[in-house]
């Protein structure tokens, strides 16, 4: 037999029980014997009934126990004969940029705009094929939060601390946001098979985003842009005062109303080859069928290639032992058959 090896070697952990059934077995003989000697002296039990077998009560005891050793080892999963297998991995690289600029934090989608655009990312990851993610939160500056990955559940802890203040300076910078995605992110040499992701209401400070989409689109980067909020009257941002009071943002004197600026979204997407814009406004979004729809399905490249053996399982043979054990037990009887004479 080739080198062997466990699945789920914790289960083992369930043979300490063993010393507790056999303690269990001890215990009710004990007890047996001393019901049994309230009727009749200990020297008088043989006579009493001399076909029952101590030595037969325990040969079922210790197949019990046995049956019980031989399954924790099946549900340990033992498997051997490693077989070298070469697995191929396609994929895209995937970069969810993320507005958490105040204006994020407007109502209009529930519970706001920030919150619906995180929900709508994880239901996008759930539906991940093995593409690479990133993230990236940005208001007048850009973080990177999260690189290229594999490991969904790092992007997932990422993404659940996502907060405005994520970013330490105010304002909405979607330009800048995309020049720090592809300088510290995204490979030029793999821009084919690369997408920005960006969830944002549109509001932007002169960071000339248009440009920044017309450079990534030069490199052959695609942009999917995701546009969230009231687009005709807008609504206002909440803020908490020094008081714990809910207030709303005001700005010399007047409240701030943000609304969803769709036309410079289009403009962006325009400038991309192959770029879509989604107006959610304040409707629902599948961010999961939009990833199915536009990413999965568009073309992938190879990403790697690794070589991993894989171990045959043999669980079954330690059931099949287990099960002829239980099977020995209940054939086994814990009396002997009576003499011919004794019956008459």
């Amino acid at each position: 037999m080739n080198e062997a090896r466990l699945q789920d070697v914790a289960m083992l952990y369930w043979l300490w029980a063993i010393p507790a059934l056999a303690a269990v077995y001890v215990y009710a003989a004990w007890r047996r014997r001393l019901s049994l000697e309230r009727f009749a002296e200990a020297h008088l039990l043989a006579s009493i009934n001399p076909w029952t077998s101590q030595g037969r009560r325990r040969i079922k005891a210790v197949l019990v126990l046995g049956a019980f050793a031989f399954l924790v080892i099946a549900l340990a999963r033992p498997a051997w004969n490693p077989i070298p297998q070469t697995v191929r991995r396609q994929g895209r690289d995937v970069v969810f940029l993320l507005d958490v600029s105040r204006s994020m934090l407007a109502e209009d989608l529930a519970p706001n705009r920030l919150e619906r655009a995180k929900l709508a990312i994880v239901d996008a990851v759930d539906r991940l094929q093995g593409d690479r993610v990133a993230l990236v939160a940005f208001a007048g500056t850009a973080v990177v939060k999260c690189p290229l990955t594999l490991d969904y559940g790092f992007f997932r802890l990422a993404l659940d601390d996502i907060l405005p203040e994520s970013v330490s300076r105010g304002g909405t910078m979607i330009g800048d946001a995309i020049r720090k995605t592809m300088d510290d992110v995204l490979k030029s040499q793999d821009a084919q098979f690369q997408d920005i992701v960006l969830i944002t209401d549109g509001e932007d400070q002169e960071s000339f985003a248009v440009e920044a989409s017309r450079a990534a689109g030069a490199r052959g980067i695609r942009l999917i842009a995701i546009g969230l909020g009231d687009e005709n009257e807008g609504r206002r941002i909440p803020v908490t005062n020094e008081r714990g009071e809910r207030t709303f943002l005001t700005y010399q004197g007047q409240e701030v109303w943000s609304k969803l600026n769709a036309d410079t979204l289009r403009s962006m997407v325009n400038a991309t080859p192959g770029g879509r814009y989604l107006n959610v406004a304040t409707g629902a979004i599948d961010l999961g069928d939009v990833y199915t729809k536009l990413i999965a399905s568009a073309e992938r490249r190879e990403l790697e290639e690794q070589t991993t053996e894989r171990y045959e399982e043999k669980f079954q043979v330690f059931l099949a032992v287990a099960f002829l054990l239980l099977c020995a037990e209940m054939v086994v009887r814990e009396r002997r058959a009576a003499p011919a004479d004794a019956r008459d």
